[in-house]
């Protein structure tokens, strides 16, 4: 597997689910997104350590990291190692000098892990294939045609989830371009998934 890096590029709070959060994973060396949600104490455990800021009591993934420490071993790296029916699965990388072993993981936890290692966080082209989000600049004009298709888009009925399952593919797509001009990658994140269960 060819492994793609990826940095972290921002976590930012649900507009529609309480509780959870959105944290967007860049190519490193591409323009394409890897949105994921995630709760709130992962969301927390992932913000302390981007922000440097030292808890009074070890949290979860401090724990983690002392625990593997004083049994020697040390991280090498995290992986988004899968997708399966819209769920993320990751894998820590852990070695302790003569063997090398796999951990099972949320990706929330792993990166909030990989963090405290700094480690760097990978996934593979067939992960940014099905669920990344090219990123891409609109000019002015089109960021107006898109906020025009979006007012005539959303039905005033129902959920966004049902209001995705109504659209037909070009509709889908012009939304995914206009939620990915505005940044809002939970939104960008839930078309993408419509789409994929067309494919």
């Amino acid at each position: 597997m060819k492994k793609i890096k990826l940095e972290i590029l921002g976590l930012s709070p649900s507009q529609s689910q309480t509780g959870t959060f959105a944290l967007v994973l860049g190519e490193e060396l591409g323009n394409r997104r890897l949105p994921i949600i995630i709760g709130v104490f992962e969301a927390q455990a992932i913000a302390v350590q981007i922000e440097n800021i030292v808890p009074n009591r070890p949290m979860t993934h401090d724990l983690f990291k002392s625990f593997a420490e004083a049994l020697n071993y040390t991280l090498k790296e995290i992986i988004i190692s899968d997708l399966k029916e819209g769920v993320f699965y990751a894998k820590i990388v852990c070695q302790d000098g003569l063997k090398e072993v796999e951990v099972d993981s949320r990706p929330s936890d792993a990166i909030a892990i990989g963090l405290r290692f700094n480690v760097p966080i990978y996934t593979s082209e067939a992960i940014l294939a099905e669920a990344g989000i090219v990123s891409s600049s609109l000019s002015e004009e089109e960021n107006e045609e898109n906020d025009e298709f979006v007012k005539e888009s959303i039905r005033p009925k129902g959920s966004f989830t049902e209001q995705l399952q109504e659209m037909q593919n070009d509709e889908l797509q012009k939304l995914l371009e206009d939620a990915l001009t505005r940044e809002d990658y939970e939104q960008a994140a839930k078309i993408r998934d419509e789409m994929g269960k067309r494919n």
